[in-house]
């Protein structure tokens, strides 16, 4: 396996791993939640959820730049000579990041208060908001997918 074609399948598997993770959480356990679970357990699995999920997401967070910064290296030679949709997913994933970190710092703490002090209107409030965030953070991450696919062989 060459050094690019590593670089190429670490940043594709923490891609994966983050947008589509995104993905199943807003798409399949969201509504399954709702429809199977009563506020404050449905509260509480998302706590766990977040958790876990969020391990995954750093792991990503940090591969990402690094597979991609090493994929510059080897097929253009630095940023200057960098394509333009390369730059464009640099300053996309520089934003799904900060929404991250604005969700994992902020929001999420609130929930898990909310969930502690079984304030559940306050809980429902801070996964609302948790939950319009991911939102915007899966749209970018299908763009930046579309961008990256619309790119074979990079």
């Amino acid at each position: 396996m060459t050094a690019f074609a590593l670089a190429y399948s670490l940043h594709v598997l923490a891609a994966l791993v983050w947008v589509g993770g995104m993905f199943f959480a807003w798409m399949i356990l969201r509504p399954a939640a709702m429809a199977a679970l009563e506020g404050p357990a449905r509260l509480k699995l998302w706590v766990q959820v977040f958790q876990r999920f969020f391990v995954w997401v750093w792991v990503a967070v940090v591969l990402l730049p690094i597979s991609g910064v090493g994929m510059i290296q080897l097929r253009f030679s630095g940023f200057e000579t960098a394509p333009r949709y390369v730059q464009v997913m640099m300053g996309l994933y520089i934003v799904m990041l900060a929404l991250f970190i604005r969700i994992q710092s902020l929001q999420l703490p609130d929930l898990r208060r909310a969930v502690e002090a079984q304030d559940w209107a306050a809980g429902a409030s801070a996964l609302g908001r948790i939950r319009r965030l991911v939102g915007i953070n899966l749209l970018i991450g299908l763009a930046l997918v579309a961008i990256a696919a619309a790119r074979p062989g990079f």
